[in-house]
């Protein structure tokens, strides 16, 4: 390692890194910043001095692999959201309307996977949003968006769990939804419990299950669009009925977006998971690079289909006021359209697997995320402990204690509470969205304020500054367009509470952090861009470098194809 003018050149094995560091001696290994702005070296309360690395232990282990992470991000999302929650879009907009909805809130997402993807690459963490934001903003705000993050997981678990039972009733309607609950969560405990790569290989083929399943459905959509199969050419019949192509106008397609909000909710889980990947430099943008086609192919491409095949009054689509019919989903009467009612069977299977799956990765990122909240000192030290496995079982069974008390809650016979589940949910992931944007725009006017080249991170975002510039503006009118239907033509309590609990509980807990701890906005030539990060990490030897790849095209495919075998 040699240094000249502040240039740090730093070689290890085939791979080059070059920064160029801004003034030397404003950043340390400590990671203090000025003004005690923010001490992540400090893990808990009590103001020790002692060090991140003093304290390497219990840590997790890095053993997620290029192809879980890889099909984490391509599937590990797609749950009741776009199984079940589709069915209530195209209800509320009509077919135009969900569709569009879906188009803007994906559009947007994928601009919030791009800027996460090129902080979680510079600074592998498994809790992106307690970390960027204390980091690159306020420590008070870290504190929110960490506990916010959480509690929005914690409430999509509960809400996996009610649809679970139900989902279940389609076969079985004379037991009791509550067991299959129960069984449900069992199953979701134990497959965290194990080690994150029980979690990583359960997620690997739940997830090939479901992108399987979309590409079935896909198929049989457009033959049962064309007439091929069912009898019955259908074309854009159901474009032109009552309610259709948009239903409400703007206010359906508002409507609409929160719940594709929460369909879309998880895509940003792969930044959790890069605290646990064990090549992040490569398969972080892997994954992400993934995200626009996932959007495109498995969102879009099923809306259409569904607005195509099923009229917006049927009567099977899930409406807001009702939770008996989540267990037919909208991808289950596409079967049945199409004269399979035995694939019909099959289809909810799928979405039964589809609900485990959603309710196993929102346990794993909620764990991920109380554990670091633990490690920090922003919540009980007791949940900082990590088996031998590197699984955080104390926030795990919080975690997982929780959830069980808001399913309870569902219990009770109110027939809105699973919607309530939904817009609460919703409107939090729309929270820390607006938190990544907003890191985002922050990392980057620091990188190049302290003198460093863009070109030198390990991912860089496209489209900067519209990407997170768009993606703020989109949210910002969301979360106000989202009240208006409560409020007009009539008032309704339920739905505005629900709609909009998730702001003043962020502001509790912003700034009750904040005036407890006296915190202070990080100044922009303050923020630490040298602690903690992938190159630092590797010259430590705390992640293991591994040779740089070149771009896949098609002809390296080729080459791959026509190798000759080992002998």
């Amino acid at each position: 390692m040699s240094g000249t003018n502040g240039d740090i050149e730093v070689t290890t094995g085939s791979l080059h890194h070059r920064v160029s560091a801004y003034s030397g001696a404003r950043h340390d290994d400590s990671f203090e910043a000025k003004d005690n702005v923010y001490e992540e070296k400090h893990i808990g309360t009590d103001g020790s001095p002692n060090s991140i690395r003093e304290h390497e232990e219990p840590k997790l282990k890095r053993r997620l692999k290029g192809r879980q992470m890889g099909m984490i991000a391509i599937g590990g999302t797609i749950g009741t959201g776009l199984f079940i929650g589709s069915g209530t879009t195209l209800a509320t907009a009509g077919p135009a309307g969900s569709l569009v909805a879906y188009l803007v809130i994906g559009s947007m997402v994928f601009f919030v996977c791009t800027s996460l993807g090129e902080m979680s690459t510079f600074i592998p963490t498994s809790d992106p949003f307690n970390h960027f934001a204390a980091r690159f903003m306020d420590p008070a705000l870290g504190f929110a968006f960490g506990w916010n993050y959480w509690y929005s997981w914690m409430l999509t678990v509960a809400s996996e769990l009610v649809a679970c039972g139900i989902i279940v009733q389609y076969w079985l309607p004379h037991i009791n939804g509550i067991v299959w609950s129960l069984i449900a969560l069992t199953i979701m405990f134990l497959l965290n419990a194990i080690s994150v790569r029980g979690y990583g290989e359960a997620e690997f083929w739940m997830s090939s299950l479901k992108v399987l399943t979309v590409f079935v459905f896909l198929i049989v959509g457009i033959l049962t669009v064309t007439g091929v199969t069912g009898g019955d050419y259908i074309g854009g019949r159901n474009w032109h009925i009552e309610g259709a192509p948009f239903k409400d106008h703007i206010v359906g397609i508002l409507k609409a977006c929160i719940v594709a909000a929460f369909s879309f909710q998880g895509t940003e889980i792969v930044g959790v998971t890069v605290g646990e990947c064990a090549n992040p430099r490569r398969d972080v943008p892997r994954a992400i690079r993934s995200v626009f086609w996932r959007i495109l192919f498995f969102y879009i491409s099923s809306i259409l289909i569904i607005g195509l095949v099923i009229p917006n009054n049927d009567k099977n689509l899930v409406e807001a006021s009702s939770m008996g019919d989540v267990g037919i989903s909208p991808f289950t009467r596409v079967f049945e359209k199409a004269g399979a009612n035995w694939a019909a069977h099959i289809m909810n299977a799928v979405v039964l697997i589809t609900v485990l799956s959603a309710g196993n990765s929102g346990l794993y990122a909620c764990t991920r995320v109380m554990w670091v909240l633990a490690k920090e000192g922003k919540a009980p030290k007791i949940l900082r402990k990590v088996t031998k496995h590197g699984v955080p079982i104390w926030a795990l069974t919080f975690t997982a204690l929780w959830s069980t008390v808001i399913f309870c809650i569902s219990l009770a016979g109110n027939q809105d509470v699973y919607v309530f589940l939904i817009n609460l949910s919703g409107l939090s992931g729309i929270g820390f969205w607006m938190g990544i944007g907003l890191c985002h725009w922050r990392f980057r006017r620091a990188y190049v304020a302290q003198g460093y080249d863009v070109k030198d991170l390990p991912y860089r975002a496209a489209f900067f500054p519209f990407g997170p510039i768009y993606a703020l503006a989109l949210l910002v009118i969301i979360i106000i367009g989202q009240g208006y239907g409560t409020i007009w033509p009539k008032f309704d309590a339920l739905g505005f509470v629900s709609t909009y609990l998730a702001l003043p509980l962020f502001l509790i807990f912003w700034l009750t952090w904040k005036f407890t701890k006296k915190t202070k906005w990080v100044n922009m030539l303050d923020i630490d861009l040298t602690t903690g990060t992938l190159l630092e990490m590797e010259r430590n030897g705390d992640i293991d470098v591994f040779p740089p790849e070149g771009p896949w095209t098609w002809k390296k495919y080729f080459r791959w194809m026509q190798r000759k075998p080992a002998e």
